[in-house]
């Protein structure tokens, strides 16, 4: 039987590595960063204050999950991290990822290496930034590499651990053969994958079950959907939303909310919302329901966002029949 604190936390069957039910997604604290063709890959103007102030609120409200990447504004989300952390690195789990190329002076991002040589030289780089001497959890950020390619980074993956420069790794992918891949790995702790109230991933949530892996779930709000605003506001320049990429289908360009999607996020704000819950609460709630192995990393720019974010822990995971109600709303 699940106590009330189990649920709370989250184990690779394999390495024991653990990490609690909620985490922080560090990719808007990067700021405003850009494709090489000008397009924005950030989530518009940040306050750095502002962001080192949301991370250590989050460390005394007992979420001490952090997942970032190196590309995040093209290395600045990194360094905005460890500089909130100095001196609480220990009470941290912390999570980022490698693979894209860019340039820190220009904030632009070009290409990708999917070698292992690189991936020893992000390594370093992204210690550096973080100010640290260990990654919790090193992922690789291509979901497309090669299945031959991805197994050389396994390996290499592997090598890191064994040099104590991380604990375990994962592959940030949608793709369930390329994650089981991975996960042949003995230090492979997790998969991160997206998932939410309005777009489901059970063969994704199946392997993590199968394969005793943690779900690091992206997206989980929708990148905004699923926080509570009404209408059809229009995303701020600089935002990625503003001139979504194919894969963003929730936008329409402008950053307007697609109007089947913000339809659906009306039909299940009763149920998310009821006890007491925010909408974004409550979808959090959804996916804690959903599988007892999904850590979610929803985004965060202010203090705010973090003590709403956090508060969800206390209202924990929604019950069966809401679960069923959702289900039925969405059919």
């Amino acid at each position: 039987m699940t106590t009330e604190t189990d649920w709370r936390h989250r184990t690779h069957d394999g390495s024991g590595t653990g990490a609690g039910a909620l985490g922080f997604g560090c990719w808007a604290i990067g700021g405003e960063w850009s494709a090489a063709d000008g397009s924005p890959l950030g989530w518009g103007e940040v306050d750095d204050e502002e962001s080192v102030a949301a991370i250590r609120r989050a460390l005394d409200l007992g979420v001490t999950f952090f997942d970032t990447a190196d590309v995040y504004g093209a290395g600045h989300s990194e360094r905005v991290l460890g500089r909130a952390l100095a001196g609480r690195r220990d009470e941290a789990f912390v999570a980022t990822k490698w693979g894209n190329l860019f340039d820190e002076r220009t904030r632009t991002m070009d290409g990708a290496d999917r070698s292992p040589a690189y991936a020893r030289e992000a390594l370093i780089a992204s210690l550096r930034r973080l100010g640290t001497d260990r990654i919790d959890l090193y992922q690789l950020h291509l979901g497309d590499t090669p299945l031959d390619r991805a197994a050389e980074l396994r390996d290499a993956c592997e090598e890191f651990v064994s040099e104590g420069l991380i604990r375990a790794y994962a592959w940030s992918t949608d793709d369930p053969e390329r994650a089981a891949l991975f996960a042949e790995g003995e230090h492979c702790a997790a998969v991160q994958h997206a998932c939410n109230v309005l777009e489901d991933a059970p063969a994704m949530l199946e392997l993590s079950e199968e394969r005793g892996l943690i779900s690091v779930i992206r997206s989980p709000l929708a990148m905004g959907l699923l926080t509570g605003a009404r209408g059809r506001r229009r995303a701020a320049e600089g935002d990625i939303r503003s001139a979504p990429p194919a894969w963003l289908s929730w936008y329409e360009k402008g950053g307007v909310p697609a109007g089947h999607w913000a339809a659906w996020v009306e039909a299940v704000r009763e149920v998310l919302t009821a006890d007491g819950r925010t909408l974004a609460q409550g979808a959090l709630g959804w996916l804690w329901a959903r599988s007892g192995r999904t850590v979610p990393i929803p985004g965060f720019r202010t203090v705010a966002q973090a003590e709403e974010n956090a508060a969800a822990l206390a209202h924990g995971p929604l019950r069966p029949e809401q679960m069923e109600e959702v289900a039925g709303l969405l059919a």
